[in-house]
């Protein structure tokens, strides 16, 4: 019998399939969205054309190029654009980094937010936001960050390069991973992320050997989709938090930190939901859930160490000491780049 639980829902329009990029126009008509103010990132620039192009007078103004963790500055520019073109809608396409720049603005005014994510960041499906500021993230939850549309297009993620597909797969698995042991995980969530990481282990395995299989690239964005969904109901815990701190306050790259901070939390805490353990590890076919997210990321040649993000020693215990909650070991770990062996609590 299940035991009794709580759970929240984050209701969005999702619009997925290969070529869904040509309804990003009808889609925003349908929002009642009169002003569009498109933000791309460098690497979607065609598609930003495109969508410019087919919004004919919905077009309201444009901000290309965006950084990641949304510095402060970035975040008052772009409210300000947007205050200028007078937009009521914000289409977002690129990764993490531009629809979180889209979320800066709508959580300052009255804007509803389309995304078309080119990653597979799965900040699409959530109500959270964050902003960099003095080398110190700020995180938090608004419902009016949350996109109302994401139009997922297989086609816009095949020329990802693999070292970014890779790490932005680590990025959708630790959403997936620590849905199962936050607070408000449920079995709604787990049974979400635990297909959402079956999706993500066998997308990334094919692309690897074949970066331009459409399908591998659908379960890829398919994964992401339910891994945001699943965090955005589960909320976040110690891993989350402490991959903000480090990019934050160090600008460490967000999805490659994750694969180095990811297998060495999971040795700690996946001991403490071994049915959840024992589904994510069927899910991605490996007998332990902490090596085997640490084996799939070497294999992928992502960097499983803070230190080869450029972390020194020194800097890794001072986070330790900054955060609220004793992570020594496993930043130690992490940033060694140590193999997780011998589950622990």
């Amino acid at each position: 019998m299940t035991e009794p639980f709580v759970h929240t829902s984050y209701a969005s329009r999702v619009v997925f399939g290969p070529g869904t990029l040509q309804q990003v126009a009808a889609e925003v008509e349908l929002l009642g969205v009169r002003r569009a103010l498109l933000i791309a990132t460098g690497s979607a620039q065609q598609a930003a054309d495109e969508t410019q192009v087919a919004l004919k007078e919905l077009f309201a103004g444009r901000i290309d190029g965006v950084r990641q963790h949304v510095p402060t500055e970035v975040a008052e520019a772009a409210r300000a654009k947007a205050r200028e073109v007078n937009a009521d809608g914000v289409v977002a396409i690129g990764g993490g980094s531009a629809i979180g720049l889209a979320k800066a603005i709508a959580l300052t005014a009255d804007v509803q937010i389309l995304a078309v994510p080119t990653t597979y960041a799965g900040s699409e499906m959530t109500p959270v936001w964050g902003e960099t500021s003095g080398g110190s993230k700020t995180t938090g939850t608004d419902l009016r960050v949350l996109p109302k549309t994401v139009v997922y297009d297989p086609t816009l993620t095949l020329q990802l390069p693999l070292h970014t597909t890779a790490a932005s797969v680590a990025n959708a698995l630790a959403h997936c991973v620590e849905a199962v042991w936050t607070e408000k995980a449920n079995p709604i969530t787990e049974t979400t992320a635990v297909e959402a990481a079956r999706a993500l282990s066998k997308g990334l395995r094919t692309t690897l050997a074949n970066p331009t299989d459409i399908d591998a690239r659908s379960n890829l964005l398919f994964g992401a989709c339910l891994a945001g969904s699943a965090l955005a109901s589960a909320g976040t815990g110690v891993h989350h938090k402490l991959c903000h701190l480090l990019g934050g306050t160090y600008n460490l790259p967000h999805a490659e930190t994750h694969a180095a901070v990811l297998p060495q939390v999971a040795r700690v805490k996946a001991v403490e939901v071994p049915q959840a353990k024992a589904r994510l590890e069927e899910a991605l076919q490996t007998h332990d859930l902490a090596t085997g997210l640490f084996d799939l990321f070497a294999a992928a040649n992502v960097p499983t160490s803070l230190q080869a993000l450029g972390l020194t020693r020194e800097q890794a215990k001072e986070a330790a000491d900054r955060f609220p909650g004793d992570v020594e070991e496993i930043l130690t770990r992490a940033w060694a780049g140590t193999r997780p062996e011998g589950a622990t609590r």
